[in-house]
């Protein structure tokens, strides 16, 4: 089946068995594809005789996709995954039988000049996946020095953050992707022979901040328990520590992992009971999909079965 997909679509869809693996579709079954993308899992689920519904916050996944939705009869909705619950609903849908998140950037994004999502190539400072609303350019061109440090610092890991960010705020007005990757080069030195751009952490940072990923991540997975039926399947693949580390924290405490209190604390209140059942040991590509897809190498799928117990709160609802 993979094979199937990969040679139609134009960007390879990562983990691509182990995700089937963990849906274990069942034809006629419900099935929701949070990152449509270029549609390689929405293909595959809908190969195996799921029903799917694919969201994706990006137009021109939404308008490119739509032929691939209509040959496979998969129903894409243009609209964030953390609303998916809102959504479905508005198709009557309000439960499903599997879930499954591709989370971060696509390849399509980081391929195309014009979306500014790499430096690679030079483009208009963007960013931005839903392309509208605050845009990369607006952010660094507008916020304080202090901000901008501890984006940098936050999302992209970088120790360097508040050097980086004097830099830019130095050389404002920033446009272009080529513009800020000299300026943080400059910032932190750069030799041709590097084995990483030093760009790279403050381009991770500043698109996570300006689309809100890891707040969407943790709306979606609220979204996610709400809709999965009694024995619904949660798969999701990360590709670095901050989504991984959301996914791992959420199916830990769903599943009720916590571990008990110490025995010298105040007890604590009754923990709910677990809505997800002990998560499946987390999955990496292995050498033949490394090997023709670079991509996977940071790559991880968890995954975990839906309880029947109720959810002890309400989905959290989405700012964007």
């Amino acid at each position: 089946m993979s094979d199937a997909v990969s040679a139609t679509a134009p960007h390879i869809p990562v983990l691509l068995a182990e995700v089937l693996d963990a849906l274990a579709i069942t034809p006629g079954e419900i099935h929701v594809d949070g990152t449509f993308g270029a549609g390689g899992y929405s293909s595959a689920m809908a190969m195996a005789q799921a029903q799917v519904f694919a969201f994706d916050r990006d137009p021109d996944a939404i308008r490119e996709g739509q032929g691939v939705a209509d040959a496979h009869g998969i129903t894409l909705i243009a609209g964030e995954f953390s609303r998916m619950v809102e959504l479905l609903a508005e198709r009557g849908i309000s439960q499903v039988s599997g879930i499954t998140l591709d989370i971060g950037v696509s390849s399509m994004q980081l391929d195309r000049a014009n979306r500014g999502f790499s430096f690679q190539a030079d483009g208009p400072l963007d960013m931005t996946m839903s392309q509208d609303g605050m845009n990369a350019a607006d952010f660094l061109n507008t916020a304080s020095e202090e901000d901008i440090a501890n984006v940098i610092y936050r999302y992209g890991d970088e120790p360097r953050s508040r050097r980086v960010a004097r830099a830019i705020v130095a050389a404002r007005p920033l446009e272009r992707t080529a513009q800020l990757a000299a300026v943080v080069r400059r910032a932190l030195g750069h030799k041709p022979h590097d084995k990483k751009d030093p760009a790279t952490r403050t381009f991770q940072a500043i698109r996570i901040h300006v689309n809100q990923e890891l707040e969407e991540l943790e709306r979606a997975l609220d979204a996610a328990e709400a809709l999965l039926e009694e024995g619904g399947r949660l798969a999701i693949v990360t590709f670095h520590s901050l989504e991984d580390r959301i996914v791992k924290q959420f199916l830990r405490n769903r599943s009720g992992g916590e571990g008990a209190g110490s025995r010298h604390l105040p007890e604590r209140a009754a923990a709910p009971q677990p809505t997800f059942a002990k998560p499946a040991k987390p999955v990496r590509a292995g050498d033949a999909e490394l090997a023709r897809n670079p991509r996977a190498r940071s790559a991880t799928l968890r995954s975990a079965i839906r309880t029947s117990a109720p959810v002890s709160s309400p989905p959290r609802s989405s700012s964007i």
